[in-house]
């Protein structure tokens, strides 16, 4: 679609957004999920079909990681619309006695959401539930890396809604730029720090409120009080998940010199269990493109040329790359700068958590830190010494999928929170209303006689 085509596209919806302001009530957004839920469903093993040509992705993941989150999501979204739409009322204070205070969420208007290619059809349907909860029309642009996906979600969306409500607008680069140059009321982007800040800086423009969804390089932490088997498996899962495209997956790992060894022996043998055939298993999603894959065997060059030890060869065919395990990764290797995104795990012995504490917080706050460990103590102590996006406590990457949480980073990793009721509050305004039923506050008035000013002191001496 060329330029003048975008803007017709998203000069028809804030049109019909306009038109719709005072119809669209719960009912319709109710409707409008319901509609979504059914698509989904009805699209299920095209959704799947996708997927795997787009990643090789087997289908039990996809259900588990694509498809049941959008339907709870859609399902949590539907059950409480009431209780988050309700107006919230407010206490006063003296200077506002005889007025009633009301909070009273209301659409933003005309939203963009920008989608990114490691879970293209969760992370463009995820938002686009917050922002009909919430009551506003919607552009979706798919990632162009995963075509199949990209196609599919035009496809989907369009039989579901009306293109005055949400559209979609498949392209490159070249597309966003022309989108993120439109009057948009709220951007909701999923990606890497670099472009969050094109972003942020495009929203400013029109001083569009923004939801950004990064990364980071998440820490794991095995402590020596941790149930071994429990911690492979879950870190296993974390890691090795769709290859590791995992925008919280555990990037690297931290273990303790008392539990190493014995460690890694479950975690290999753990990998061994679920992805046997390495490269070649059916139960491991592929790199996205040759370009991912070929900078993941250049991270693991570089690491090993500059010492790093490899303690498990997962292999690599092409797109196909199995698990790989580094031992002894030192600062100036690029694995150790770089998000790792890809199913290369190294692994760091510690001895004394205050230096693994002091590694976390040298570098910009992750979207997600992991510890696994019995003892409380010492997990509060890591938790409470560090900063995250989120954090699992002997268990990695299904605090995305719970929908009482928010999910969202800090600083580096993100801004704003996503999921349930946190995502429909990023896609509403919080209105305040303040209603006067009989105020006292005229008595102070202009002009100031001698009166007015004794109230305001009497005023003053009461607020301290």
């Amino acid at each position: 679609m060329d330029r003048d085509g975008i803007v017709a596209r998203v000069a028809a919806l804030r049109a019909g957004n306009d038109a719709r302001r005072l119809t669209f009530g719960m009912a319709e957004r109710r409707a409008a999920l319901e509609r979504l839920a059914a698509a989904v469903k009805a699209e299920e093993a095209t959704i799947l079909a996708a997927l795997r040509e787009d990643f090789g992705k087997p289908a039990p993941e996809t259900v588990l990681t694509e498809i049941l989150p959008v339907l709870q999501e859609i399902g949590h979204a539907r059950r409480h619309l009431r209780a988050w739409m309700a107006p919230r009322r407010v206490g006063g204070s003296l200077n506002t006695l005889g007025t009633s205070a009301r909070i009273v969420p209301q659409a933003r208007g005309t939203c963009l959401i920008i989608a990114p290619w490691n879970y293209p059809f969760l992370l463009a349907i995820g938002p686009l539930i917050s922002a009909l909860a919430a009551g506003n029309a919607a552009v979706i642009k798919p990632s162009e890396m995963t075509p199949a996906t990209s196609a599919l979600i035009a496809r989907l969306v369009a039989g579901a809604f009306p293109p005055d409500l949400v559209t979609v607008i498949e392209g490159g680069r070249e597309v966003a730029e022309v989108l993120l140059d439109q009057p948009f009321d709220h951007v909701f982007f999923t990606g890497s720090p670099a472009v969050g800040r094109i972003v942020m800086a495009a929203a400013a423009k029109h001083l569009a409120s923004v939801t950004l969804e990064l990364g980071g390089k998440s820490p794991c932490i095995v402590g020596p009080g941790a149930d071994l088997d429990r911690a492979a498996a879950w870190i296993a899962f974390g890691k090795f998940a769709n290859a590791g495209q995992t925008c919280i997956a555990p990037d690297h790992l931290f273990v303790h010199e008392t539990v190493k060894d014995a460690f890694l022996g479950k975690l290999r043998a753990r990998i061994s269990r679920a992805y046997g055939a390495g490269a070649s298993s059916p139960h491991l999603a592929r790199i996205v493109n040759d370009g991912h894959a070929a900078r993941l065997a250049g991270l693991v060059r570089d690491a090993v040329a500059k010492g790093a030890r490899v303690v498990l060869d997962g292999g690599q065919d092409g797109r196909a790359m199995g698990p790989t395990l580094l031992e002894a990764v030192t600062p100036e290797m690029e694995i150790d700068r770089e998000e790792i995104f890809g199913p290369v795990l190294p692994v760091m012995t510690y001895r004394d958590e205050a230096e693994v504490i002091a590694r976390i917080n040298a570098r910009p706050k992750p979207l997600a830190l992991y510890v696994f460990d019995r003892d409380r103590a010492r997990v509060d102590r890591v938790v409470g010494a560090t900063t995250s996006g989120s954090v699992g406590v002997n268990l990695t990457v299904v605090q995305f999928s719970h929908a009482g949480l928010p999910f969202g980073g800090v600083g580096n990793s993100g801004l704003g929170a996503a999921h349930g009721e946190h995502g429909f509050r990023a896609f509403s305004h919080e209105r305040a209303v303040l209603a006067n039923r009989f105020s006292a506050l005229p008595a102070v008035f202009p002009p100031y006689t001698a009166g007015v000013k004794r109230l305001i002191g009497l005023a003053r001496r009461m607020l301290g």
